[in-house]
């Protein structure tokens, strides 16, 4: 007799099911990908009942649900763990700056960058905030995104810095997307408060706040931003109060405060264009996930980029994601960012695919739920135009996405957002 599954999705040419170690990948771990040619998966209760061949899939189970992939490429939804989602205002003026050669730190001195998506934040009130945000969650899906960190960061005040993670949990709680929430009061520092007053909060009151609120702690460890003395302090505080940890760190020059956030417990630590060997040296030796953001490099005009073969190296597990903002990179598209690692940061398709999903999802501590193709996870999946793995980065630019599922639900197909309100 034939067991009973609420979905079977059959005759996928591939499905990529990235099975593997129970753990971030690195080095040659991050090019298998487990396939299975002409591939099948059944669902139940919203998780991943099996996956195999098409015809041992409909030869052991039944559902009301049967969909033919049609040779089509099935594969885990994209995680996406560092974004700036929630924020009011654009800043598509600053691009004639970058064009006409200044540098992002040049224009957060003179008072723009995030500064100005400050100004904005802080007199939009929370149901603009909710609705900007909703609305940018649906192109992330439509983009294969099932799962995104968020953080705050753009209201630099007691008042402000709560009202963002108060609607980035509305979103939680009413968007189908997962969403993990990120306290980053620690982004730069406000221009209408003492610079000791501001960190005395983020490692005081701030904690308290955010700890019904957040998941995680993050620090932007850069010139014009947060020293390594501060960021140790502002992140062992955080630590103490129960958060996980993240940090900016490397953007634009190597400080140390990779190695502060590794040696801290960091879970991640993001962009890691320029890192020392002494930073690599500790990411190394705790394990730190070293998520990439080739986007905001690519938006910004530079020539330089992470050095993911040092990473390799280093036997640091790599992840990558879109770190959507107003300012450096306002792109809703993590194949993209595959793309952008293929090209200029010379990933394999298939180590970037990985560093996309399931390192992804170990980056935000959700690489047991999330990031692959396997029974008990969820059956977080989308189905692309094309035959093989190779293809999606190939397609630049390109939206492949024909179907979304998340925990089994149909969220998105062939470019109409079905079950999204």
């Amino acid at each position: 007799m034939k067991k009973h599954a609420d979905t079977i999705i059959f005759n996928a040419g591939t499905v990529l099911t990235l099975a593997g170690p129970d753990r971030p990948r690195k080095g040659l771990e991050m090019e298998e990908l487990a396939p299975i040619l002409d591939g099948a998966v059944a669902v139940h209760a919203g998780r991943i009942l099996t996956v195999g061949p098409t015809a041992k899939i409909l030869a052991d189970y039944t559902a009301a649900e049967q969909i033919d992939a049609a040779g089509k490429l099935l594969m885990p939804g994209f995680v996406d763990p560092h974004t700036h989602l929630v924020f009011a205002g654009t800043r598509e003026n600053e691009m004639a700056r970058k064009i006409a050669g200044e540098s992002y730190l040049d224009i957060l001195k003179s008072g723009g960058g995030i500064h100005s998506t400050v100004a904005a934040v802080r007199q939009a009130d929370e149901a603009e905030l909710v609705r900007l945000g909703r609305n940018r969650l649906d192109q992330l899906a439509a983009h294969g995104t099932t799962t995104v960190e968020i953080k705050s960061g753009y209201g630099l005040s007691p008042a402000a810095e709560e009202k963002m993670l108060r609607v980035i949990n509305r979103l939680a709680l009413t968007h189908p997307l997962d969403i993990v929430p990120t306290f980053l009061g620690a982004h730069v520092f406000p221009r209408d408060m003492a610079r000791r007053d501001y960190l005395d909060w983020l490692t005081g009151d701030a904690l308290n706040m955010a700890r019904p609120l957040a998941r995680f702690v993050d620090v932007f460890c850069e010139e014009e931003a947060f020293t390594v003395t501060e960021t140790r302090e502002i992140l062992q505080a955080a630590r103490k109060a129960g958060f996980g940890l993240k940090a900016h760190v490397g953007q634009f020059h190597a400080l140390g405060g990779a190695a502060v956030a590794a040696e801290l417990g960091a879970v991640s630590v993001d962009h890691c264009d320029q890192l020392s060997d002494d930073e690599l040296d500790r990411m190394r030796q705790f394990q730190t996930i070293a998520v990439l953001l080739p986007g905001a490099s690519f938006f910004a005009g530079s020539k330089q980029f992470p050095d993911v073969n040092r990473l390799r190296t280093a036997d640091i597990p790599v992840a990558l994601a879109t770190d959507f903002n107003p300012g450096s990179c306002p792109s809703f598209s993590m194949p993209m960012m595959i793309s952008l690692a293929c090209l200029h940061l010379k990933m394999s398709p298939a180590a970037a695919i990985c560093a996309a999903t399931s390192n992804a999802a170990w980056a935000i501590d959700m690489g047991t739920e999330i990031g692959t193709l396997q029974p008990g996870k969820k059956a977080d999946m989308i189905l692309l135009d094309i035959r093989n793995p190779e293809q999606l980065p190939y397609f630049f630019g390109t939206n492949l996405v024909c179907q979304v599922w998340k925990s089994g639900r149909k969220i998105f197909e062939q470019g109409q957002i079905t079950t999204f309100g």
